[in-house]
This record gives structure tokens, C-alpha cells and sequence, in this order.
């Protein structure tokens, strides 16, 4: 996956760059590299069972309130 670009005959410095950043983002090596970059953590297992616990318990509340007509009180 290297990038390899060579001087040409009587090329100048900002040409040689120029063509060097353009294979670059072909290749796609930038966007990998800034994507493994900003990696996140992944979160525990019991911090993740207890958002869908939560939400799950929530769920169960608003359907209990439409069901009695209560929904418009609690926002």
C-alpha cells in the first residue's frame, strides 16, 4: 500500500507534491489513517446491559401512558 511518486526531469518541488498528495487520496491511505486516528473505546458489558435494561424499562413506561391516556402529562 505504499505511495511512490519520482522526480521527473526539470520538475519543481511543488508539482512532484502536488501529484504525490493526489495519489494519496486515491489510494485512500488518508481517509484509513485518519478513520484508525479516532478510534473509540468500546463501552463494558455491564454499562451497555444496563442502557438497554433502561430503555427497555422506559419503553414499557410510554406505552403503559398511551395506554391510559397519560402521555401528554409527562412532557
Amino acid at each position: 500500500m505504499a505511495v511512490e511518486v519520482r522526480k521527473r526531469k526539470s520538475e519543481n518541488v511543488g508539482s512532484l507534491l502536488f501529484r504525490f498528495n493526489k495519489r494519496i487520496k486515491q489510494s485512500g491511505i488518508l481517509k484509513e489513517a485518519k478513520k484508525r486516528r479516532s478510534r473509540s473505546r468500546s463501552a463494558n458489558r455491564r454499562k451497555v446491559k444496563q442502557s438497554a435494561l433502561y430503555k427497555q424499562k422506559r419503553q414499557l413506561e410510554l406505552a403503559m401512558a398511551r395506554k391510559y391516556g397519560l402521555e401528554s402529562q409527562n412532557k
